[in-house]
């Protein structure tokens, strides 16, 4: 029998950072940057090919899952096409990894090639299971085909899946409504720095049995 699946539990019920885009707690700057990042849909790809791509995204599945039924909900493949499309880069590097450009290329063709010897398929088409045997083996340092070319696969792993599309993923407003936070606090700033205390604007989290008090209270920093 199936393993019951975790149920998600919604810390900061009713919050929605977007609710804060033409109040006091964004300038117009942040406004900006945000609208770009809301702008880029999750099929959205300049740097990367379409075999790549659909290879990055299974990847991204696996790294960052996301809700039954919104598997978009946060596009972590379409930021990171959209961050090395723009040159946007680390500015330091392991000497033993190539630059993040070749990097990305070069890992995605190699986890495609360890994929088609294992199972005859590309990696975007295996199941679950497999997919996730293939990082874990990757994360190991396990995985040893020539496409690799000289790459750490545990160090592709660790520096740019995992590192990548974490950074992704938070950069998102979504993420920042499911960790109640505000966004930058520009110009705004926050004040009530002491601990387990926080600014009126901050959401609140719902405290077991207190989950209708906390959605009145995020409903109210919405609009703050």
């Amino acid at each position: 029998m199936a393993e019951p699946k975790a149920v998600r539990r919604d810390l900061y019920p009713g919050y929605d950072v977007l609710a804060k885009r033409d109040g006091p707690s964004w300038n117009a700057q942040t406004r900006a940057v945000i609208d770009e990042r809301l702008a880029i849909g999750p099929g959205t790809h300049r740097f990367f090919t379409d075999a790549e791509f659909e290879t990055l995204r299974a990847i991204c599945a696996r790294i960052v899952p996301q809700p039954p039924g919104e598997p978009d909900r946060i596009p972590v493949a379409a930021l990171i096409d959209d961050r090395l499309h723009r040159g946007e880069r680390d500015g330091y590097r392991d000497a033993r990894m190539p630059p993040e450009d070749e990097a990305w290329r070069r890992g995605l063709r190699a986890l495609d090639a360890e994929a088609l010897a294992a199972h005859g398929l590309r990696f975007h088409l295996l199941d679950e299971a497999a997919q996730d045997a293939l990082l874990a083996a990757a994360s190991r340092g396990e995985l040893a085909q020539a496409a690799w070319g000289g790459m750490p696969c545990d160090l592709f792993f660790g520096q740019r899946l995992v590192d990548d599309c974490v950074r992704a993923y938070y950069a998102h407003p979504a993420a920042w409504s499911e960790i109640g936070w505000g966004g930058p606090a520009s110009p705004r700033g926050y004040v009530r720095m002491d601990f387990d205390r926080r600014d009126p604007w901050e959401a609140a989290e719902a405290k077991p049995g207190r989950e209708e008090e906390a959605r009145q209270a995020n409903l109210r920093v919405g609009r703050m």
